[in-house]
């Protein structure tokens, strides 16, 4: 169980890590003219654990933000960085959880 979690907090610490890498290369482009901003999307996978895939679809620009700079909303790139912070944070308490419990059951072990 504790091999398990920890694949499983691995592959959300490099998700989210994937995941804050997409938001900010979207906020430091915010001021680029016709800028399509990159869309995160979150898959399980069967074995355990989550992959990220990063798309440009779905993030048409409208003509007044094409004359405006980029469609990047930066009220909800704060949030999402938020969010894949969180979500950081949660993986790493997971790893660092299931690290414990495989210390425990070696010493039980032992």
């Amino acid at each position: 169980m504790s091999v398990s979690a920890l694949n499983s907090g691995l592959s959300g610490l490099k998700a989210y890590a994937s995941a804050l890498d997409s938001s900010g290369h979207n906020v430091a482009n915010a001021n680029t003219a016709n800028f399509v901003p990159q869309q995160v999307s979150f898959q399980e996978q069967p074995a355990g654990g989550v992959i990220t895939t990063i798309s440009k679809e779905g993030a048409s620009l409208s003509s007044q933000e094409s004359q405006d700079g980029s469609g990047t909303e930066l009220a909800s790139e704060i949030v999402q960085s938020i969010q894949f912070k969180a979500g950081f944070d949660l993986s790493a308490k997971i790893i660092k959880t299931a690290d414990q419990m495989l210390g425990t059951l070696i010493d039980i072990q032992a």
